[in-house]
């Protein structure tokens, strides 16, 4: 039997002064999600809002499927299925080249 189920998605761009804002939010039957991300156009640069809103909404959508997907494996591991974690590293000098 297959079931359909709808998650609404609401996408809100800012533009002001050269940066570009977008704040995302995804309703589940479980809980809200809100995503965001940000984009700044160099000064140098034509100016396309379109690019700048791509760019912020593309983020802000990224940040929503890392909370999702970060959502999912606190699900899987309170159900007993956990993936793999993964292992943390020592770093030890160019301690900026890992970051």
């Amino acid at each position: 039997m297959a079931i359909s189920v709808e998650w609404p998605v609401r996408l809100r761009l800012v533009e002001e002064g050269g940066t570009t804002t977008a704040r995302v939010e995804l309703r589940t039957r479980a809980a809200t999600f809100t995503g965001h991300g940000t984009a700044r156009r160099s000064p140098e640069d034509r100016d396309v809002p379109e690019i700048g809103e791509e760019i912020a909404a593309g983020r802000a959508l990224r940040d929503l499927a890392g909370q999702l997907l970060r959502t999912a494996d606190d699900d899987l591991e309170d159900a007993g299925a956990a993936p793999p974690r993964h292992e943390t590293r020592t770093a030890y000098g160019w301690t900026d080249a890992l970051a």
